[in-house]
């Protein structure tokens, strides 16, 4: 019996030309049966034409095809409220590198009463791991360079969670600030594995290093020099202390590392008494008056209203060059400022660079950077980031969908080459759209999203996904963001236009729509979720995506864990895995209590996994990895499968 989900293959493009337009592509699919009228709602399959016809196999009631590729080869572990990380059986979690861990020969051990100070913290891996990714060394698998980011230090109302341990409630002095600045931003470490397998960090290495809020940068690109970069302490708009809130990352194929400057905007505020913020400070979320962390009060830069522009310095990606401890990171400001939350990289079918990136905000949108220059494998590109073209996505959202699929389009973020932008008297040059990129992104009509985090590229296919984490602010719904007040989140993937990663149109599809069956039994309900969620494998908040050699599919979780109400049975945050093809969701690792599971990397052997753990006990209730009555710590998660294979078989 043929299924009522049936979609004929002559209803979809087959010969998608990566210099077609959009509107080329949309008028050639309206112009047979319907627009992508797949008529029975999430179940819907997408992706008929090309190399991933599998995707034209219908989920049966338990949310996989019966046709599984085989890459889902663990045992999926239940659900955990305990204050412990659990992986699939077969398999071995190792904490590694906690915050604090000394970095350096020289450095001092850290203090479980967390009483070490601003010169300690500088020597030590920094706090709340985040994205991250391991660059062997020769190719090998048992030595490299892990890259860290430390993206903030739980505050709340002013007070300091655990930096300064049992001495939180404390006043703030400028050297509590101090140590504040040197527990966010980046770590380098030289790790090696010995002949018994354990890992440890080399700290005699030149590589080591520690980028913090306070380390020399330097900003480039078509923005770089503008009146609106430059302070008083830098009039030339070029160099810039620091980089902070670093969430995601992403990496290049010339051995760089991709920081990504996220929630700095909650670093910024006034001790004026007045709120002096512009429209452009106000878009970005600058605070009213003062900032949980207090930074203001002890450093000039960070209230806006003495300096109004070093905001604007922050909000960018930043490409570190790990092998070269002496090397200045470079700030992108081609790539756009926004609350970037990851960079995922890929190549164009020409060669040229691309990297995909969500703003982490509800109702903001998904971005794609096209290199103007070629990479070159031998070649020097260490300058491939600063020239192209940025791009903002909309997603066509047609009165005859309902099946949460359809076509798309990325919009020129170019003052020049854009009517609507070139009339927009906001913006006088295109430095200033790059600066102000959200508004211009509003000004060209892009979609708003919910809250676009991690994006991930499909070795083989080319075929993109993004976690859109929740949205429980959205009032308005769409095709792509189908939930009003949406708490689940979803993963939006698309395919670009001939496969080719520089077309400017797309098909898209929610590959799944999170949600909780157990709370929410009847499926016609969005909030149960879609056909490959179950009562076994339900989540909330896919935040960390990532893509392993073979195609596994990871998504990690930043969610809420009360286990209750409309989270009933999904526990804490956990990392599961996908299988493209089949749509099959497995979980494989849950965190301990109040966590974030994020971050993760790779040998390149695929046989030793990376992921950190983030905020451990943000509410008081964990004292996770060090137990008893210690201080939580955010820390790395060496995973390996006991028998030596490859992880997730």
């Amino acid at each position: 019996m043929q299924s009522p989900f049936h979609i004929d293959t002559e209803d979809l493009p087959t010969n998608l030309s990566g210099n077609e337009t959009f509107n080329a592509v949309v008028e050639r699919v309206r112009s047979r049966r319907g627009f992508l009228k797949a008529g029975a709602g999430l179940t819907a399959a997408m992706f008929l034409a090309g190399p991933l016809k599998a995707f034209a196999r219908q989920p049966d009631a338990a949310g996989v095809t019966g046709q599984r590729s085989g890459l889902l080869g663990f045992e999926a572990v239940p659900v955990s409220t305990s204050d412990t990380v659990i992986v699939a059986p077969g398999y071995t979690a190792t904490p590694f590198a906690p915050w604090g861990t000394p970095l350096f020969a020289d450095a001092t051990n850290w203090k479980a009463d967390g009483s070490d100070d601003a010169k300690a913290q500088l020597r030590q891996v920094g706090d709340n791991h985040d994205g991250m990714h391991f660059f062997a060394m020769n190719g090998r698998n048992d030595e490299g360079l892990l890259v860290i980011n430390h993206e903030y230090t739980t505050v709340s109302k002013g007070v300091y969670a655990w930096l300064f341990g049992t001495d939180r409630n404390a006043p703030l002095t400028a050297d509590r600030v101090d140590k504040a600045m040197n527990a966010h931003g980046v770590s380098v470490m030289h790790i090696a594995r010995d002949a018994s397998g354990k890992w440890a960090i080399n700290t005699g290495s030149r590589y080591n290093r520690r980028l913090t809020a306070s380390t020399p940068m330097q900003l480039t690109g078509p923005a770089a020099a503008h009146e609106l970069l430059k302070t008083h302490d830098d009039p030339t708009g070029m160099h810039v202390l620091g980089t902070f809130n670093n969430c995601g990352n992403g990496w290049t194929p010339w051995n760089t590392y991709l920081a990504c400057e996220e929630n700095f905007n909650t670093y910024f505020g006034t001790t004026s008494g007045a709120d002096t913020r512009n429209a452009a400070q106000k878009r970005y979320g600058l605070a009213p008056g003062s900032t949980d962390y207090g930074w203001e009060a002890f450093n000039d830069r960070f209230d806006y209203a003495k300096e109004p522009n070093e905001a604007n310095r922050f909000g960018w990606i930043v490409e570190i060059d790990p092998f070269n401890p002496d090397a200045v990171p470079q700030k992108r400001t081609a790539l756009g400022r926004f609350k970037h939350e990851n960079a995922a990289f890929t190549l164009t079918a020409s060669g040229r660079a691309v990297v995909y990136m969500g703003d982490d905000q509800r109702n903001d949108y998904l971005y794609k950077f096209v290199s103007d220059g070629v990479y070159t494998p031998d070649g020097d590109n260490s300058g491939l980031l600063d020239q192209g073209k940025l791009y903002v996505a909309r997603f066509s959202d047609d009165a005859n969908t309902d099946n949460f699929m359809g076509l798309g389009e990325w919009l020129l973020l170019d003052k020049e080459n854009n009517p609507e932008l070139a009339a927009d008297t906001r913006f006088a040059s295109q430095a200033e759209v790059l600066i102000n990129t959200r508004l211009a992104a509003d000004a060209v009509g892009a979609t708003k999203m919910d809250r676009p985090e991690w994006v991930s590229v499909h070795p083989a296919t080319g075929e993109v996904y993004v976690t859109l984490t929740n949205n429980d602010k959205r009032t308005e719904t769409d095709s792509v963001n189908p939930r009003a007040q949406n708490i689940y989140g979803q993963i939006v993937r698309w395919r670009e236009s001939g496969g080719d990663a520089a077309a400017t149109a797309f098909e898209w599809d929610i590959f799944v729509l999170a949600g909780n069956p157990i709370k929410h039994a009847d499926r016609s309900d969005l909030r149960s979720g879609s056909a490959n969620i179950t009562a076994d494998n339900t989540f909330n908040s896919p935040d960390g995506l990532a893509f392993d050699q073979a195609g596994r599919l990871w998504i990690q979780t930043d969610g809420k864990y009360s286990n209750t109400g409309n989270y009933e049975g999904q526990g804490n945050n956990q990392m599961l895995c996908a299988d493209p093809v089949s749509k099959e969701i497995r979980r494989f690792l849950t965190g301990p209590k109040e966590c974030e599971v994020t971050g993760i990397a790779f040998t390149p052997d695929s046989r030793t996994m990376f992921v950190n753990i983030q905020h451990p006990g943000e509410d008081g209730n964990s004292n996770w990895p060090d137990g008893g009555s210690a201080l939580p710590r955010s820390a790395t998660v060496i995973i390996t499968k006991d028998d030596g294979g490859v992880i997730g078989t």
